[in-house]
């Protein structure tokens, strides 16, 4: 007569049971999702996976013949790292299953694996050394062994910033992805305007589609930016309004830039030895607000440099910020009485010659009158120059040769390129009126990053309160139309002495 309370009896104890294994499934889960960051492995025991991992990646992390530190819970770690990255790509239509993927420079294929395991099968790396069956020798990072538009997706990762030749490698980069591909970057650097229209110029091949902050590695102090670029089939050349294509164009982050400038000085100084020395502590240094990075070359190029100590060791070398790059230095000078100075000097190119408008044989007035105050009250200068044959406008006290005068604006086009960072000091005696037009109706004044610039006109005299150096012709407010034109069309300049 009892046995029909025994069911009555077992069902409380049963659901109890049910209860207590619902809660047992449920920790793992919540184990697994917070300890492993969502990524089920092998041997964890998951209802599901976001993405079923690839055929063979579980054998690869068992079989005993991989490398041990394949095994290792920072590796581990690394993968999920990237999974994670390229699981959010997937998701915004970036990477699908069917891509052929390269990673670039990738040690050990982390990103490889995490690839296959999120189901990207045909997924290879490039690295230096092989680390097969991951990551194949790429020899020469910048001759990729792979055939043009190759893939569909190419992980730059943080190759861009660890690369010595940025441009080399980004061109290289996307040369092996096809048209309407996407190449995606990772980088601490792109955090201002500059540093992140520097990057955009390594691929312009591309179109930029996004750009986000992620968070690094765990090992990682610092977020990271990742940007995602697109390769267009055909880029379109920027056409003025005749329809002739543009010699160069400014960016909008380098107008920003001139924006952001200590500014000009409006008034014509009384004592210029003195106001514009002063005004040279209040410049800002491009490198001081501004990452550099992502340039092939650095280049500095001092026109008008006189002897080594006068600007070049005095102040570019101690005082110019430079952020642990390492510049190519050209010092243009034409007067020989400063040429020994730089034999001994090493990383210093010189040119003995002009720089002038065309190449040409020039007329040289050379003064070398150590007395700044007779200088000026006698009208005496040091390196004028004037095309041979035309008089010195009746001024000329110094001895006088004739030495080669080279078109400086095509020597600069073919001498750097969109792709370096270059720094230009300028003091050329007044002949800065000829070469600034020049460099703006070539195009060369678009290479130019920052410049320095020594205007000289016909300034009040040091020695002689209330009396004009009869050595220029040309006025402060002549010079400072010169700086406002030169900052009006995105050229960071400054007024140096």
């Amino acid at each position: 007569m009892d046995s029909p309370a025994k069911p009555g009896l077992l069902r409380p104890l049963l659901r109890r049971l049910l209860l207590l294994g619902v809660l047992v499934l449920a920790v793992r889960f919540a184990y697994v999702v917070s300890i492993n960051g969502g990524s089920c492995s092998d041997t964890d025991f998951c209802f599901f996976s976001s993405v079923p991992p690839a055929a063979g990646t579980a054998s690869l992390r068992r079989d005993s013949s991989v490398p041990a530190a394949w095994r290792s819970h920072d590796w581990r770690k690394a993968v999920d790292y990237y999974s994670s990255v390229f699981q959010d790509l997937v998701v915004d239509g970036f990477l699908s299953p069917s891509s052929k993927s390269l990673c670039s420079a990738t040690v050990s294929g982390q990103e490889v694996l995490a690839l296959k395991e999120i189901g990207v099968p045909d997924s290879v790396g490039v690295s230096k050394n092989p680390s097969p069956p991951l990551v194949v020798s790429a020899g020469d990072p910048f001759r990729l062994p792979f055939v043009n538009t190759s893939f569909d997706f190419v992980f730059a990762g943080r190759s861009i910033d660890a690369s010595s030749r940025p441009s080399d490698l980004a061109s290289e980069l996307v040369r092996v992805l096809r048209a309407d591909g996407f190449l995606v970057v990772l980088t601490t650097s792109a955090a201002d305007p500059y540093s992140l229209g520097s990057l955009q110029d390594l691929f312009p091949r591309c179109r930029k589609v996004r750009l986000s902050e992620i968070n690094g590695p765990a090992s990682s102090d610092h977020p990271l930016r990742e940007i995602v670029f697109q390769k267009v089939a055909h880029r379109e050349e920027e056409q003025d309004d005749d329809g002739s294509v543009n010699k160069c164009s400014v960016p909008e982050h380098k107008l920003q830039l001139v924006q952001s400038a200590e500014p000009l000085i409006p008034e014509e100084p009384l004592k210029p030895w003195i106001t514009l020395k002063k005004n040279i502590k209040t410049i800002k240094y491009l490198p001081s607000v501004v990452e550099i990075n992502f340039k092939r070359r650095y280049v500095y190029i001092d026109v008008g440099a006189r002897s080594y100590g006068s600007s070049i060791g005095s102040w570019f070398k101690k005082q110019y910020p430079k952020q642990n790059h390492t510049f190519e230095i050209f010092a243009i000078e034409a007067d020989k009485e400063f040429h020994k100075d730089y034999v001994s000097r090493k990383g210093i190119k010189l040119l003995p010659y002009a720089a002038w408008i065309r190449n040409e044989s020039l007329s040289f007035e050379v003064n070398h009158n150590s007395d700044p105050k007779s200088d000026e009250s006698s009208g005496k200068g040091m390196g004028r120059i004037c095309p041979s044959g035309h008089p010195m406008d009746g001024k000329s006290s110094g001895d006088l040769h004739t030495i080669p005068g080279i078109d400086f604006a095509e020597w600069v086009k073919s001498t750097v390129s969109k792709d370096d960072f270059v720094v230009m000091k300028m003091d050329v005696e007044g002949t800065e009126f000829d070469l600034i037009p020049r460099l703006f109706e070539t195009g060369a004044i678009c290479l130019i990053d920052e410049l320095f610039l020594e205007c000289h006109y016909n300034r009040w005299q040091r020695c002689c309160p209330g009396v004009r150096s009869p050595k220029y012709e040309n006025t402060y407010g002549q010079c400072l139309e010169l700086f406002t034109s030169l900052r009006d069309s995105g050229v960071l300049v400054h007024q140096w002495w």
